[in-house]
C-alpha cells in the first residue's frame, strides 16, 4: 500500500572549474561521502543518490529535466561545497517541479587551526557558496526548505527526514486519486470544495461514484471469501459474545465483511487510494461501513466522512509521511468538550477512526445508529493511545487552500466510557482548549480532521511548502492576538501573490 523501498532523492554538490580539476574530484569525493554517511541515518526514510558534480549551466539544467522525469525521484538536495555563481542555476531551477531542500553544511565540522591555508579556504568554503544560492533561491521566490549544521548531526538528519517525508506524501498526492462515492451532507459547506484547483495545486483527482459501483462488488464477494475474513476479525479482534460464532449477531458481522470485500474490490479496481462515503447515499448496503473503513484507513487508505474528499487525502498523506513510524493516524471528529481545568476534547466520529492509533486490541462491536435508516453498523471499539500528537485540518478559502495545525496531547479518559459504542481519542489542546477553539474557529478549520501520532508540526508544515500551502500552526506559544494578526497579513498577501 505504501512502499518507500523504490523511491530516492537526488543529492548534487555545486562548484565550477575555476579551481581546478584536484579540487572538483575532492568536492566529488566529499559529497559521496556525505550521502553515505546520511544514508546510514535511520531518520532518512529514501535512498540517497549521489549526483556529479555540477559545473555548468547546461549540466544543471539537464539534472533538473531528468529529475523531473525520474517516477521515483521525490526532491532534489543542493549543497554548494565551493561557490558556484548562482546564474548557472537560474535555467535549472526555473524548470525543477519536484521539491527542493538546501542542505548548508560543510564536509569539516572544526577548522583546522594550526594548517588552515587558502587551499583549503577555497575548497571548503559553503558559508560563501551556499549564500550565493540562497540568493538566487529567494529572489526567484522558490518553495524550499534551508538546513542548516553539521552534516553528520541527529537534528541535521530529523531535518532532512521530515522534510523527505513530507516529499514522498507529496509525490504520492501528484499520482493519488481519491473516490467519491456518493456526494457530499447534504448543505454542509466546509467538508466540500473546489476539486479543479485541488488538481491545480495538489495534484490529486477526486472522481465521484455511485454507491452502485460498489454495491456490485459487494453482491460478488463469495462466501468462502467472507468465511475468510470473519475469521481474521476473531483472531485479530476481541469479539462480542453476540457476534461470535453461534451468536445471536453473527450475520451482522459477515454482513459487514461483505461490505469490506466489495469496497476493497472496487479500491483496486478504480486505482483509488483515498475515499469517502456518505450516510445519506446507502442504497442497496446494509449497514454503514464502519470495520471496513476502519481496516482500509489501518492499511494506508485515506477516508474522509460525508463526502469529505480534502480530508480523505490529507489522511492519505499522513499516512505516507508517517509509514515506517511508530504512532499511527486517522481521520477524526471534534465532538464534544470537557471543560474543566482548561479543558479537554474528546474525537470520534459515527464509525470511522483508525486502529493504528488504538491503545490495546479493538474490540468488535454492534450497536444501532441512529441516522442512515440501516442496520446496525458493525465497528471496532478502542481510546486512542496517550501521548504527542498532531491534529490538522485542510480547508478551500476560494484562492487558495489552507492547512490549519493544532499540537495536541493524547490522554487516557479519568473515567471509563461504558455506553460510548465508538472509537475515539481524548486530547488536551495547545495551548488550551478557549484558545485553540477561538484560533481554531476564526481560521475556519473544519470539525473534520487528519489527527497522527506519528508526525509533528514540522511534517506537515513543509508538505504545505511544497504544495504552496497556507499554513496555520496553533501551538503553546499561540496568542488570538497573535492569530487575528496572521490571518490579516496572509489575506493580504495570497491576494497581492499573484503579482509578485
Amino acid at each position: 500500500m505504501i512502499d518507500f523501498s523504490k523511491l530516492e532523492v537526488w543529492f548534487v554538490a555545486g562548484s565550477q572549474h575555476l579551481y581546478g580539476p584536484e579540487t572538483l574530484k575532492q568536492v566529488e569525493e566529499h559529497a559521496t561521502t556525505i550521502v553515505r554517511g546520511l544514508g546510514q541515518s535511520p531518520q532518512i526514510p529514501v535512498k540517497i543518490v549521489s549526483k556529479p558534480v555540477m559545473t555548468s549551466r547546461e549540466s544543471i539544467h539537464e539534472l533538473c529535466l531528468d529529475a523531473n522525469s525520474a517516477k521515483n525521484c521525490v526532491g532534489l538536495i543542493p549543497w554548494m561545497h565551493t561557490f558556484s555563481p548562482a546564474r548557472m542555476w537560474i535555467a535549472g531551477l526555473r524548470s525543477l517541479e519536484k521539491p527542493l531542500l538546501h542542505l548548508h553544511t560543510q564536509f569539516n565540522e572544526q577548522l583546522p587551526w594550526s594548517s588552515i591555508d587558502m587551499d583549503f579556504m577555497n575548497l571548503n568554503q559553503s558559508a560563501h557558496g551556499d549564500r550565493e544560492f540562497g540568493f538566487i533561491g529567494a529572489k526567484m521566490r522558490l518553495k524550499r526548505k534551508v538546513v542548516v549544521g553539521f552534516w553528520q548531526d541527529a537534528a541535521v538528519h530529523g531535518e532532512m527526514g521530515a522534510w523527505l517525508r513530507a516529499a514522498c506524501a507529496w509525490h504520492d498526492s501528484q499520482q493519488l486519486k481519491v473516490a467519491r462515492i456518493g456526494d457530499n451532507m447534504r448543505n454542509v459547506a466546509v467538508t466540500d470544495g473546489n476539486k479543479v484547483n485541488a488538481g491545480i495545486m495538489l495534484g490529486y483527482t477526486v472522481n465521484g461514484y455511485g454507491i452502485g459501483d460498489v454495491v456490485k462488488h459487494v453482491q460478488q464477494a463469495t462466501d468462502a471469501e467472507i468465511d475468510k475474513l470473519t475469521a481474521e476479525y476473531d483472531e485479530t479482534y476481541t469479539v462480542v459474545e453476540s457476534l461470535r460464532i453461534g451468536g445471536s449477531r453473527r450475520q451482522s458481522m459477515r454482513d459487514a465483511a461483505r461490505i469490506e470485500l466489495g469496497l476493497r474490490a472496487f479500491l483496486e479496481e478504480t486505482g483509488a487510494r483515498a475515499f469517502t462515503d456518505t450516510f445519506e447515499d446507502l442504497h442497496g448496503i446494509k449497514q454503514l461501513p464502519g470495520i471496513a473503513v476502519q481496516r482500509l484507513m489501518s492499511e494506508g487508505y485515506g477516508f474522509g466522512g460525508e463526502g469529505d474528499w480534502k480530508t480523505s487525502a490529507l489522511v492519505r498523506a499522513l499516512k505516507v509521511m508517517g509509514h515506517g513510524l511508530e504512532g499511527g493516524a486517522s481521520f477524526m471528529e471534534d465532538y464534544t468538550y470537557h471543560m474543566p481545568n482548561g479543558g479537554q476534547i474528546l474525537g470520534a466520529h459515527m464509525l470511522e477512526v483508525c486502529p493504528s492509533i488504538a491503545e490495546g486490541k479493538p474490540s468488535v462491536e454492534v450497536h444501532p445508529l441512529s441516522i442512515g435508516g440501516k442496520e446496525d453498523p458493525v465497528r471496532l471499539v478502542f481510546t486512542a493511545t496517550p501521548g504527542s500528537a498532531v491534529n490538522a485540518s485542510l480547508v478551500d478559502m476560494g484562492n487558495r487552500f489552507r492547512l490549519i495545525v493544532n499540537e495536541v496531547n493524547l490522554v487516557r479518559p479519568e473515567h471509563s466510557l461504558p455506553q460510548l459504542p465508538v472509537a475515539r481519542a481524548l486530547w488536551i489542546p495547545e495551548p488550551n482548549l478557549k484558545v485553540s477553539a477561538t484560533a481554531w474557529i476564526l481560521a475556519g478549520g473544519a470539525h473534520h480532521t487528519a489527527l497522527s501520532r506519528a508526525l509533528t508540526a514540522e511534517h506537515l508544515e513543509d508538505f504545505a511548502e511544497m504544495a504552496g500551502m497556507e499554513f496555520l500552526l496553533i501551538d503553546r506559544h499561540t496568542t488570538v492576538g497573535d492569530l487575528k494578526r496572521e490571518l490579516r497579513w496572509n489575506d493580504l498577501y495570497y491576494h497581492l501573490a499573484g503579482g509578485l
